[in-house]
């Protein structure tokens, strides 16, 4: 699968990150999605621009969205659509109930022109790393909405939209499938002492908070059910794996957790087909994390793992969210004043070998 980076958050500083706008995937996602079906990708990751589309509360403006999904439609592409990638109205108060209600409003008619465009079984990830984000926005002030030590608090404000947007989706698309993605990650206490072990493995199971807020394993209060899994979507990159002090451990390091096992972890919880719905590496280190990423899809699938999908993400290199600095992380690069864009040759050919191995078609 490709992943089109689609954040639109707001930083610390107020600028408004918009990914979509600033590779150009905004203006030429039918070029793009054309490339993708002739390397024999059929399925991706793209993302609706809340900010953008409902910029006065109620009214929706849906022209940036409709030519993507008109693209998707006419290059026979299959896409997971996120509704919420960390952004949201100007002037919206996230830590109100008005938060929950206007973004389950706004799903529910997104819902509804999919269907209306011919797309009966929309994929849809409600609210994009809702465990990340709530680190990110509510404990560290890192982006919108910039608080500090409300991370929990933001993380049930997060799944009560997440349960409200699925109920309206649901409404206009009742075979909607759902794929709600956050970090997979690994912790490694920094000595032997009970305190650390202990403290060490809290951080770490918190990476399932979410998803179990969403099953009502936790925090039933908040409404969840079985019901509200369905995908897992499970992102996972070189730094995702720690010492409790914050020093990475990365791949090669003895006590880096394989991928695989992580899974088989993941699978045993919740019993779900699973989607790598974010992978990828920078630069030189692209080829070599790819090679090792499908060695140990390779490893998990044998072991019983339903897992359903790659996604390398971002598919295109971009601009850095802090300074604007050239991230090259991508299948392609920029794009050309036609749309065209230069591959990374070998990221590309080692995608196109498996899938050519294990893709599906949809």
């Amino acid at each position: 699968m490709a992943g089109y980076e689609c954040a639109a958050q707001r930083r610390r500083d107020g600028e408004r990150v918009d990914v979509q706008v600033s590779t150009g995937h905004q203006r030429w996602a039918a070029e793009d999605y054309r490339q993708l079906r002739a390397d024999g990708i059929g399925c991706a990751r793209d993302g609706l621009r809340w900010h953008e589309i409902e910029r006065r509360c109620g009214h929706y403006d849906w022209s940036s969205f409709l030519p993507l999904l008109r693209a998707a439609r006419e290059c026979n592409l299959q896409v997971v659509w996120d509704f919420c990638h960390y952004g949201y109205p100007d002037g919206l108060d996230i830590w109100r109930p008005e938060f929950v209600e206007r973004f389950a409003r706004f799903a529910g008619a997104a819902a509804r022109l999919m269907v209306d465009e011919g797309f009966e079984v929309p994929f849809c990830s409600p609210v994009n790393e809702m465990s990340f984000w709530s680190w990110a926005g509510g404990d560290v002030g890192y982006f919108n909405p910039g608080a500090h030590g409300r991370g929990l608090e933001l993380k049930h404000q997060l799944v009560r939209a997440s349960i409200e947007a699925i109920e309206a989706i649901r409404t206009h698309a009742p075979q909607a499938r759902f794929v709600q993605c956050d970090p997979l990650i690994h912790i490694v206490p920094d000595s032997p002492r009970a305190v650390d072990q202990e403290r060490a493995e809290g951080h770490r199971l918190a990476q399932f908070q979410a998803w179990d807020m969403l099953a009502g394993r936790q925090w039933p209060g908040l409404g969840g059910c079985e019901g509200y899994l369905d995908i897992i979507g499970a992102n996972f990159y070189p730094q995702n794996q720690w010492r409790q002090n914050g020093e990475r451990i990365l791949l090669g390091h003895p006590e880096f957790r394989p991928l695989a096992g992580l899974l088989a972890e993941l699978n045993r919880r919740y019993g779900r087909p699973i989607l790598l719905a974010e992978t990828g590496a920078e630069a030189d280190a692209r080829g070599p994390w790819l090679e090792y990423v499908g060695e140990q899809l390779a490893l998990a699938i044998a072991r019983g793992v339903d897992v359903q999908g790659l996604c390398w993400y971002p598919f295109l290199d971009y601009p850095g969210w802090d300074d604007g600095r050239y991230c090259p992380a991508g299948v392609y690069g920029a794009p050309d004043g036609e749309g065209s864009r230069a591959p990374y040759h070998p990221l590309r050919v080692q995608l196109q070998t498996l899938e050519r191995l294990h893709g599906r078609r949809p």
